[in-house]
């Protein structure tokens, strides 16, 4: 494809943090961005964060209706505020993630969402790959790829994503495709803001630890962080995912620590977890780009530091939007998509050959293919 012949696409995230939708466009063709566009974000209110925590851990057949109107409704809401788009990538909302038992469930109705915007929804993007044996995430790498490519770098590079969980990709950009061999190898490193977000709910009433104010107050506990590097997870070869409350035993490593000292020891599990999973690179990165929420919170970015033979930098360094790169990475894969090339591949989920995943719903009457 030609540079005029790249889509206005608009992806969409709504993460495990639970806080409200990303939503960014930008121009590509599925391989190259050309643009990135405009930007926006849609908090959910407490109620609806409230509906969509109670919601989390269940599969489709449970009573699920209030969740799904969140979900639609703030989708629907920021994705309207877009003009000049041309597709949707719609993520849903993860609820539940066993690629090993029962699947991977990912809230929202896609086809709705299509009709009420008036354009092709790409959804469901994770099916594909758990069907093919894979782990269906992280699904973000592909584009990771293709930011590495716009940078002009040569050298092995990491993007780490500090969302809920943590994921990491590592990047050999002299490849020139995503799905070629040792272009990427990617996959879930632990647990990161999620369970710390679960800590302060529960003992402040707080959704999280704004710029890691709490942790910087506290000491690290070193046997509550032993125990928790005990866990298997960090010795599975990757590929590898989890679930957002795979490990709820953070909390209770904790249980008797203060508040203080409870958020600076679980800080540090998220922090080493990173540490630990770089040791599975091909050859360390020569440079970290950090994303998600946990690049704000300085105690964790500092310990990253300490911890890695590399500079450990947010996504900012290089000009990328570390509040929307998801959400642009899900516009990029519903090009693919559409274009019917690979969104993972066996080196970033563990599938058994290069999959293109998701679903296309277009609204009623709209053209099968685009013109011009």
């Amino acid at each position: 494809m030609s540079e005029k012949e790249a889509v206005r696409s608009v992806g969409a995230m709504s993460g495990t943090s639970l806080d409200g939708v990303d939503a960014a466009m930008i121009r590509t063709d599925g391989e190259r961005v050309f643009e990135f566009g405009a930007t926006e974000y849609r908090p959910y209110t407490d109620a609806e964060a409230a509906t969509l925590r109670a919601a989390l851990g269940r599969w489709p057949g449970d009573d699920l209706a209030d969740a799904d109107r969140v979900i639609f409704d703030a989708h629907a809401e920021v994705l309207s505020r877009f003009d000049g788009a041309e597709l949707v990538g719609f993520h849903g909302q993860t609820l539940a993630h066993d690629p090993r038992g029962r699947g991977t469930h990912q809230l929202g109705d896609g086809a709705a969402l299509a009709e009420a915007l008036g354009v092709p929804v790409v959804w469901d993007f994770r099916s594909s790959d758990v069907r093919l044996g894979g782990e269906g995430a992280p699904l973000a790498p592909f584009f990771h790829f293709a930011c590495a490519k716009a940078l002009g770098t040569e050298a092995p590079l990491g993007i780490l994503n500090l969302g809920g969980v943590g994921n990491l990709t590592w990047i050999d950009p002299t490849k020139a495709r995503p799905e070629d061999e040792g272009a990427l190898l990617a996959f879930d490193t632990g647990p990161a803001n999620a369970p710390i977000n679960d800590l302060m709910m529960q003992r402040r009433g707080e959704p999280c630890d704004r710029d890691g104010a709490l942790a910087a107050q506290g000491a690290v506990v070193d046997g509550a962080l032993e125990l928790f590097l005990d866990e298997g997870y960090f010795l599975k070869m990757p590929p590898k995912s989890l679930d957002r409350d795979d490990f709820s035993v953070m909390l209770d490593l904790v249980r008797e620590l203060d508040d203080s000292d409870a958020a600076a020891t679980m800080t540090a599990m998220s922090a080493a977890a990173v540490m630990r999973g770089i040791e599975h690179c091909p050859r360390p990165p020569e440079r970290l780009l950090v994303t998600g929420g946990g690049r704000h919170n300085p105690v964790m970015m500092a310990m990253l530091a300490a911890g890695l033979d590399c500079p450990v930098e947010p996504v900012e360094a290089v000009g990328l939007d570390g509040d929307m790169l998801e959400a642009q990475a899900f516009a990029f894969l519903a090009v693919r998509v559409m274009r019917g090339l690979p969104t993972s591949g066996p080196s970033t989920t563990g599938v058994r050959a290069a999959v293109g995943g998701g679903e296309i719903s277009r609204p009623r009457g709209y053209p099968r293919r685009r013109s011009g």
